[in-house]
């Protein structure tokens, strides 16, 4: 494995890089983890990605990670030299799509190649099925082998095609890729609750309607502004909403963090992710302290689950952390990059939504979470 970075964000120096990096490597795949800015097009991209050498998959962040540094602008190359599996489901917010359908076969097919493996599950972070999917995904696959990957998109929040493959780009879809590596993946977010338990008793898809039969909004702001001492306005929402989370209560387990982007046209409280009716929610909060303290639990979690797959030495580091951190840390996300950092090249995404599990707890989809995969060939 091989990793490579591009700063200048032009198709047509991606198409170079690209080349170059076939003509060195000989790679059979090259998983592409590009930045939102580079403002490219499927018109533009698709040639590129339909006549390359290596299959091309990947997808289109917010921003991107390499080495000790998050970039708006830029490409990350990895190089690998097996060819490996990929599957995309399309749908991502039909509410009707049938995901298990479309993933029993993958699942026997895939259960019935060598382990171990670790899946790379890239989707459209705008779409609104995306936990049905997850729980899909996790229904057909199991604990068999580890998931990392997260919601691509843009900041714009303007749904477009996000998602890279050899078939051209995707939007509204998902992306599945079997890496035939050994893993270790270590998951943890840092936020505190600040308010009692809310039942959700009204919702759809993302967007969140009542808490205890009132407005969400009404009693999610009485309990922000209290805390924050500022008043949200008609211009504000997100700029004070991104550090004050919901947390959906999950038992024997750490809360899922779920985002709140925006307000629709009724004060309903749209989210990066599903929340369901019934659930329980707390709104969070956290400190650059507590949030870089999370990245080290992060780190630490993939170590230990890594030598217990492996006796090999980390070759890789794949870092997927939330947009919305670095929104909220700013210049000090850094900081956080460093406590993920070792003896290893490190690439990442800062994404719409982060997916994981470590081979042992329950697969999911979160928000505002720091997720760490320690990656390592093996002999077949």
């Amino acid at each position: 494995m091989d990793v490579f970075f591009e700063a200048e964000p032009s198709v047509e120096a991606f198409e170079k890089k690209l080349h170059g990096i076939y003509e060195q490597t000989q790679a059979s795949t090259v998983l592409v983890f590009a930045a939102d800015e580079n403002n490219w097009t499927a018109e533009a991209l698709n040639p590129v990605l339909l006549q390359a050498k290596a299959s091309v998959l990947g997808g289109i962040f917010p921003q991107i990670i390499y080495a000790q540094q998050n970039y708006s602008k830029g490409v990350v190359f990895v190089a690998l030299q097996s060819a490996v599996e990929w599957a995309s489901l399309s749908g991502l917010s039909d509410i009707t799509n049938n995901f298990d359908r479309q993933l029993e076969p993958l699942a026997e097919h895939w259960e019935a190649m060598p382990v171990p493996a670790i899946q790379l599950v890239l989707v459209d972070g705008l779409s609104t099925c995306i936990s049905a999917m997850i729980d899909a995904l996790f229904m057909n696959f199991g604990l068999v082998n580890n998931f990392i990957g997260g919601g691509a998109g843009s900041l714009s929040f303007m749904q477009k095609p996000c998602l890279l493959t050899p078939k051209g780009m995707l939007m509204d879809a998902t992306l599945l890729v079997r890496l035939p590596l050994a893993s270790g993946v270590g998951v943890s977010h840092g936020w505190q609750a600040i308010s009692q338990s809310f039942k959700v008793t009204s919702s759809e898809k993302t967007c969140v309607k009542q808490l205890d039969w009132k407005p969400a909004f009404d009693a999610y702001q009485q309990v922000v502004e209290a805390h924050s001492g500022q008043e949200f306005n008609a211009d504000n929402f997100y700029d004070l909403a991104k550090f004050y989370p919901f947390g959906v209560n999950k038992l024997d387990a750490e809360m899922i963090v779920r985002d709140p982007l925006m307000l629709s046209t009724d004060q309903a409280m749209v989210c990066v992710g599903e929340v369901p009716e019934g659930s329980f929610v707390r709104i969070l909060n956290g400190t650059e302290e507590s949030l870089l303290a999370a990245a080290a639990e992060a780190c630490k979690r993939a170590q230990a689950a890594h030598r217990q797959q492996t006796d090999h030495p980390v070759q890789l580091g794949c870092f997927i952390n939330c947009i919305s951190r670095v929104l909220f840390e700013g210049d000090h996300l850094k900081n956080e990059i460093a406590k993920v950092s070792g003896d290893y090249p490190l690439f990442g995404a800062l994404t719409l939504g982060e997916i994981a599990n470590s081979g042992k707890d329950y697969l999911e989809f979160y928000n505002k979470t720091a997720v760490l995969g320690l990656l390592s060939e093996v002999e077949s």
